[in-house]
């Protein structure tokens, strides 16, 4: 996803085995790798710091005003009203069918498509709308405890981290890490 403000530089992805892509922004702190046939198996999305190593999308700061990372400053909220801002990583851009996730069981936990019956996984569009309407994520760092019960729904966490919708007018690319959403109503 895009920020919903503006972001910090412009960082670069790219595909290896595939035909060049042109590079796509996101924060500066991180960049990403493709590897794989898009909307196929084998697709894989990865994730580096700023120095180049691979990491987890699961070892992004949750919260936006953490001081450092690797000796880089974090972006800080413009000002008190948006304190409580968190990241958030896109899985699935606003506009686009294809289902896409971390892959929780797999090393450093790269962004993948699902699949189901051998197949990719894509959601159908409802007229007037194509595909998601939102762009749809994680929040890094956290997790849906499946043993726990929530008093107000009655239902366990799913094993994943929690799902979050970032429903501004951007429409962000799936690797994009979204570092100003405000969640504050949630925790």
């Amino acid at each position: 996803m895009r920020a919903l403000l503006p972001l910090l530089s412009v960082g670069r992805g790219w595909r290896v085995g595939v035909a060049a892509r042109p590079p796509r922004r996101v924060m500066s702190l991180y960049s990403t790798e493709e590897r794989g046939h898009p909307h196929s198996e084998d697709y894989r999305l990865f994730f580096k710091n700023v120095t180049g190593h691979y990491i987890s999308p699961f070892h992004i700061p949750l919260k936006v005003d953490s001081q450092k990372e690797n000796g880089v400053p974090q972006k800080k909220a413009r000002n008190d009203e948006y304190k409580n801002l968190f990241n958030m990583v896109v899985e699935i851009p606003r506009w686009t069918n294809a289902k896409m996730e971390i892959a929780t069981e797999e090393p450093l936990n790269p962004i993948k498509q699902d699949i189901k019956n051998g197949k990719p996984r894509y959601t159908p569009n409802i007229f007037p709308h194509k595909g998601y309407i939102w762009n749809y994520g994680a929040l890094p760092q956290t997790w849906e405890d499946p043993h726990q019960k929530d008093k107000n729904t009655n239902c366990c966490g799913d094993n994943d981290p929690i799902d979050v919708c970032e429903i501004g007018s951007k429409v962000c690319s799936t690797d994009h890490i979204n570092p100003h959403v405000c969640l504050s109503l949630f925790m």
